[in-house]
């Protein structure tokens, strides 16, 4: 007697190769571990450099904000701004406008690294972009936001 609730290897040959979310999240693992690699002389991860860019900006950051722009929970944000934190890269200060909210800002050390990490994501970027000839990097990129 077969198993109604049986799935084919068929299927999951056809999820495998058709599943966007799986296809993205591959791509995006492989991605990140390139630049980590790349900002790894600079004890900086790709994410930790998406952080502190985010926070490249003339006025204090709120935290609801940062976290709305990296799409992770405020959670997962605290917990990644402690280590960059303690290096002395991010100040987080009470806002004074409402003392349940955070502010976050950039320290003089934390644009001295973003300027020092910059060159090596710049190049980072051209290297992925050439190894796509045929694929018009922009174009994906813009087509990438529309699921943000």
């Amino acid at each position: 007697m077969s198993n109604p609730n049986a799935l084919s290897f068929e299927t999951t040959l056809r999820v495998r190769d058709t599943c966007l979310c799986l296809h993205l999240q591959r791509a995006a693992r492989a991605v990140a571990r390139r630049f980590d690699e790349a900002l790894r002389s600079l004890d900086l991860t790709n994410g930790q450099f998406s952080l502190l860019m985010s926070l490249n900006r003339p006025e204090p950051a709120a935290m609801s904000g940062v976290a709305a722009l990296l799409a992770m929970d405020r959670t997962t944000l605290t917990a990644a701004l402690k280590p960059l934190q303690r290096r002395g890269l991010v100040d987080i200060a009470v806002d004074p406008a409402d003392r349940r909210s955070r502010k976050l800002t950039l320290t003089d050390a934390g644009r001295t690294l973003l300027t020092a990490a910059l060159p090596i994501w710049e190049r980072e970027h051209m290297l992925i972009d050439a190894e796509m000839p045929d694929l018009a990097p922009e174009q994906l990129r813009e087509r990438l936001r529309c699921f943000a």
